[in-house]
C-alpha cells in the first residue's frame, strides 16, 4: 500500500511539473491541440501515450543510472560530446520556460484580479524562495495539494461546458488553419517539450525514490492523469469562440459559465503555474550546484533574477514563440529515449 501512496506522490509531481503556465491557462493546449478541432483529440491521445510510456521509461533509466541531475541522464542518452550542447540547450529552455511561467503568473494577477503584473511576479518570487528552502519535501507537498484540486475543478468546468448548445458540433468540427502541417507534429513536439523539461525534476526525484515499482506506478498514473486533464481542457476550450485570441482562455470560460467559482479557479490556475515554477527552479538548482560551490539559496536567487528579466516580455508572445520552437528541437530527445533499451546502461 505504501508503494501506491508513494507512487501517487511521484504522479502528482509529474503532473504538477508538466501543467505549467501554458497548460493551466489553456493557452498551450489551444496552441498545440484545440485549434485543430476534432483532430486535436487524436493528437491528445497520442501525446498521452507518450507521457505514460516515455515518462515511466525515463524514471526507470534514471534509477539504474543513479543520475542526480538531467546532465547525467543526457550524457547517457546523447553521449559525452553531444550532451554538453544539450545541457546548455536544456538550461536555456528551463530559463525560458520559467520566464513564461513567471509572466503567466503576473498575467493572472493583472487580467483577472486587477492587480499589477509586477506584484504577481514578486509574490511568486517570494513563495518560490520559501519552497526552495524547504527542498524536496516542499516540492512534494505543493504538488500533492494543488494537483488534485486542479483535476477536480477541471472536470467540474468540463461538466458545465458539455451542456452548452452546439457542444458536439464543436467537438466534431475540423477548422481550417493556415499552418496545418504543424498538426502532424503537435503530439510529438508537445510530448517532447514537456518530457525534456520534466526530466529536470523527474530524474533527481526518481533517483532519490530509488524504487522501480513506485516510479512505474507514478509514471503510469501521472501520464494517464495528464491525458485526462488535456481531454477535459480541450472539451472546455472548444466551446469558446475565437479561443486563440485570449491569453487565459480557461479563466474566461469559467467567468462566463461558472461565475460562482471564478476566483477559486483563478487561484487554482495560479497554483498550477506555481507548481511548475518550483519544479523547474528546483531542477535548475540541482544542476548548477554541481558547478558552483555556493549556498543553494544564492543559486536559486540567481536563477530567479534571470527568469524575472525574461518574464518582462509579453506572456502570449513568449509562449507562442518559445514553446513550439523548443518542442521541435526536443523531438530528437524523445526519439533517442524511445529507441534506448532499459537494460543497457553504459554511457556513450
Amino acid at each position: 500500500m505504501k508503494k501506491y501512496i508513494d507512487g501517487l506522490q511521484v504522479a502528482a509531481v509529474y503532473v504538477g511539473t508538466v501543467i505549467g503556465a501554458g497548460f493551466a491557462t489553456g493557452k498551450e493546449i489551444v496552441e498545440f491541440f484545440s485549434r485543430y478541432g476534432f483532430i486535436g483529440i487524436i493528437s491528445i491521445l497520442l501525446a498521452g501515450y507518450l507521457f505514460i510510456a516515455l515518462g515511466t521509461k525515463m524514471m526507470l533509466i534514471a534509477i539504474d543510472l543513479k543520475a542526480k541531475s538531467y546532465e547525467e541522464f543526457n550524457e547517457y542518452l546523447f553521449g559525452r560530446t553531444i550532451s554538453k550542447f544539450m545541457n546548455v540547450f536544456m538550461m536555456m529552455m528551463l530559463l525560458g520556460v520559467c520566464g513564461v511561467m513567471f509572466s503567466g503568473a503576473g498575467a493572472v494577477f493583472q487580467e483577472h484580479l486587477g492587480i499589477s503584473k509586477n506584484i504577481g511576479i514578486y509574490l511568486t518570487i517570494f513563495l518560490t524562495i520559501f519552497i526552495m528552502l524547504i527542498g524536496t519535501k516542499g516540492v512534494f507537498a505543493v504538488n500533492t495539494f494543488v494537483v488534485p484540486m486542479m483535476i477536480i475543478f477541471n472536470f467540474i468546468v468540463m461538466s458545465k461546458s458539455i451542456l452548452t448548445p452546439n457542444f458536439f458540433e464543436s467537438v466534431l468540427m475540423i477548422p481550417k488553419v493556415e499552418d496545418g502541417w504543424r498538426l502532424f507534429l503537435s503530439p510529438f513536439s508537445y510530448a517532447a517539450l514537456n518530457l525534456i523539461l520534466a526530466q529536470a525534476v523527474l530524474v533527481p526525484i526518481a533517483s532519490e525514490v530509488n524504487d522501480k515499482k513506485v516510479v512505474r506506478i507514478g509514471g503510469i498514473i501521472g501520464g494517464g492523469l495528464l491525458t485526462l486533464i488535456l481531454l477535459s481542457s480541450h472539451f472546455t476550450l472548444i466551446t469558446l469562440p475565437n479561443v486563440a485570441e485570449f491569453e487565459i482562455p480557461m479563466a474566461i470560460i469559467v467567468q462566463n459559465t461558472f461565475g460562482s467559482i471564478y476566483y477559486i479557479y483563478v487561484a487554482i490556475i495560479y497554483g498550477e503555474i506555481f507548481t511548475s515554477i518550483i519544479g523547474n527552479v528546483y531542477g535548475l538548482g540541482q544542476q548548477i550546484q554541481q558547478y558552483l560551490s555556493i549556498k543553494s539559496l544564492w543559486i536559486y536567487m540567481i536563477i530567479i533574477a534571470v527568469v524575472t528579466l525574461i518574464s518582462k516580455v509579453h506572456y502570449g508572445t513568449l509562449l507562442a514563440l518559445l514553446y513550439p520552437l523548443f518542442g521541435y528541437i526536443s523531438l530528437i530527445f524523445i526519439f533517442l529515449l524511445w529507441i534506448r533499451r532499459e537494460n543497457k546502461f553504459t554511457k556513450a
